[in-house]
């Protein structure tokens, strides 16, 4: 440890903190604006400087390294002085416009120069005007306004991966931009917009909506992917305005993906806002009571055997449980499926489902092994970890396919499943890197759980790790990437059936009755099917009912989801469902009570003690670890094949996004035009 003064009070570093560092442990605000935590050093603002002992002129103290016996002080004649030159120059271009910048109100430029600037210029030369860039439709931007901090520059080069922004010109000719005049090809390309202290880059859906003090502020989880980012929404009236970060050093770090951050405006769009039952193919509006008694009707007259269930991808675990309570309680039956594929779940035991390595443990990890994954689009979080644990510690990766660019270079394979059965046979030189490493983690994608023989491969890669004591008390090398955010929760529930093949058996139209809670991604050709569907928008799933009931979307109520690596995180109620839409889980409370003249739980605290209770009971039970089962060996060779859903279209929300559409468009464009790669 470093001992140091900082004015007048002893203060106890590490070795390797810088001044500015040191002066924030002692408690002593610095101002900065080039100056981040998570990004390389630039020193380029002079904001930070600070006197220091023996040294006849200010330092930078974001660049100066902290050192034994060092004497800083913060606040003498000479750093005030200092500073407020330093704030006359950055201003000396800046225009005076912010009455009409988005920033205005959360400006660090508009409180630093408060604060800390000085209320006259001595500048009678003309501003300079800097043309404005296209950066495509997510980042508005008034170049005029930089003071060239290169946050955003450090940003693409370093945590996006997409080197596509620099500084061309020198001095007061120097422009930040797009090296093409294009969009900057990055799914965290949104986040220069809080990276910016002034209102140079700005967001492009939500110019002149609103001002940060007029917003009512919630903070909840994201849905958008099985991440659970930790997210700040922002709302005006009832009306969602605009999603932010909240950091969060164990899952999103302080960085969200341009789908969380824009997909919001889908919340608008294409909502359900009434019940609707389908006459003569037309949809009609209706009364909460006729749906349900035309429910409870279709039900009386049908055979129990003959109606199932879906839960969907965004779904909420209390509306999930009460919905399998709802089956094995009032219909007495165990028809209901959460999967859209007939994908390989051993739900007997957690660590076959989720991200045991946990997301922190990505910068643990000394070998990576995706086999049929692309964590740039199917989790573009844990993509973002990869690539940092690739650059901090030079991490190997190596993917079974060759799935394009991941930002971070990577060996791939030939895509055949015969190379998974030749590691585990330690016939490829791979088995020998597994058993070399550490922390080896192994991240499997849900392609990879749509082969035929995915329980083999699953199975004989577990016993080859435990085998090979890849297993701790401290490390689980074993990971599945899920994509959806209810996907671990639903698994957690046992909202699955491994007993019967629910989606052969609805493909060839076996069912009389099919309840869709929020699924809008399965497949298959109606006939005869009496089809009720419960969602927030007017999607897929929605074209195929009869009866349509309103519910309401993850913003719009209290719920829980457990992300991909079994953290339960709860989002909270930021605005209303629309119109006569209810909550889900309430919905399917009063179906079971107008069938059984009882509620199944009197209240929302009812329902989720209730949930709590079943998941500790499973937890107990499910204490065992390993069990070494004989594997029935009947291995095919396959080529797997790395499907995933379209980014920008993934989910009901997304695909009402206008921005989604936008972002998509201008994908295509790029592609088109030859401009990309």
């Amino acid at each position: 440890m470093l001992k140091l003064k900082v004015n007048d009070m002893d203060v106890e570093v590490e070795e390797g903190l810088t001044v500015l560092q040191a002066c924030e442990k002692a408690g002593v605000e610095i101002p900065k604006f080039c100056y981040h935590e998570k990004l390389s050093i630039a020193g380029n603002c002079r904001m930070c400087l600070v006197e220091m002992e023996k040294s006849a002129k200010p330092i930078a103290s974001c660049a100066m390294p902290a050192s034994e016996g060092m004497v800083i002080k913060t606040n003498t004649p000479m750093i005030e002085k200092s500073r407020k030159g330093v704030m006359e120059f950055l201003l000396a271009n800046h225009p005076l416009d912010c009455p009409v910048c988005d920033q205005g109100g959360e400006c660090d430029l508009q409180d630093q120069s408060m604060f800390y600037g000085i209320d006259k210029s001595r500048f009678k030369e003309n501003k300079r005007a800097v043309p404005d860039k296209n950066m495509g439709p997510l980042i508005k931007t008034q170049m005029t306004r930089c003071i060239h901090c290169t946050r955003c520059i450090r940003f693409a080069t370093e945590i996006a991966g997409v080197p596509e922004l620099g500084a061309i010109g020198r001095g007061e000719d120097m422009q930040i931009t797009t090296y093409l005049e294009q969009s900057i090809k990055s799914e965290l390309s949104g986040n220069v917009i809080d990276l910016c202290p002034v209102g140079a880059l700005t967001s492009k859906p939500y110019v002149f909506e609103a001002r940060p003090w007029e917003l009512k502020k919630t903070e909840t989880i994201d849905v958008m992917d099985a991440i659970g980012s930790n997210i700040r929404v922002d709302t005006y009236g009832w009306e969602v305005k605009r999603v932010l970060p909240i950091i969060n050093e164990d899952i999103n770090e302080e960085w969200i993906s341009d789908k969380t951050r824009y997909a919001c405006d889908g919340l608008l769009n294409q909502r359900l806002d009434v019940p609707y039952v389908k006459y003569n193919n037309n949809f009609e509006k209706a009364s909460w009571k006729e749906v349900f008694n035309i429910i409870k009707s279709k039900i009386e007259n049908s055979n129990k055997e003959n109606i199932c269930g879906f839960v969907g991808d965004l779904t909420n675990m209390e509306t999930s449980f009460i919905f399998k309570e709802f089956f094995e309680r009032t219909l007495n039956s165990k028809k209901y499926e959460s999967r859209t594929s007939d994908r390989f779940i051993d739900n007997s035991s957690r660590e076959n489902y989720i991200f045991n390595s946990t997301i922190n443990g990505i910068e643990e990890s000394d070998f990576i092994f995706l086999i049929g994954a692309n964590p740039r689009f199917e989790a573009t979080m844990i993509n973002a970890r990869i690539r940092k644990a690739y650059l901090n510690n030079k991490t190997k990766i190596i993917s079974l396919n060759d799935v394009g660019d991941l930002t971070y270079p990577y060996e791939a394979l030939n895509g055949k499943t015969q190379s998974i059965k030749d590691v585990i046979e330690n016939k490829n030189s791979l088995s020998q890197a597994i058993l070399d490493s550490k922390k080896p983690m192994i991240i499997i994608g849900e392609s990879f759980l749509d082969l035929e023989k995915s329980e083999y491969l699953f199975n004989s890669l577990k016993k080859f790790l435990y085998k090979n004591k890849k297993f701790t008390n401290e490390w689980n090398p074993l990971n599945i990437l899920s994509t959806d955010a209810s996907s671990v929760g639903n698994f957690d529930l046992d909202i699955i059936n491994n007993n019967e093949m629910l989606l052969k058996d609805l493909k060839e139209n076996k069912f009389e009755i099919v309840f869709l809670i929020g699924q809008d991604n399965i497949d298959f050709k109606k006939k005869d099917e009496f089809v009720i569907y419960q969602g927030s928008h007017g999607d897929k799933g929605a074209e195929l009912a009869d009866i349509i009931l309103p519910g309401s979307a993850f913003t719009e109520e209290s719920s829980h989801y457990t992300n991909l690596e079994g953290k339960i995180q709860k989002t909270f109620k930021a605005s209303y469902p629309p119109g006569e839409a209810k909550e889900d889980w309430q919905i399917i409370n009063e179906l079971a009570e107008l069938m059984n003249n009882r509620k199944l739980f009197n209240d929302k605290e009812e329902l989720q003690s209730s949930m709590f209770n079943y998941l500790n009971i499973k937890k107990e039970k499910q204490k065992s670890n390993f069990v070494d089962n004989k594997i029935e060996d009947n291995f095919v060779n396959e080529y797997l094949k790395v499907n995933y859903k379209d980014y920008y279209f993934s989910n009901v929300i997304a695909r009402s996004s206008k921005t989604m559409v936008d972002c998509n468009n201008n994908k295509h464009e790029i592609k088109r035009t030859g401009t990309e790669g």
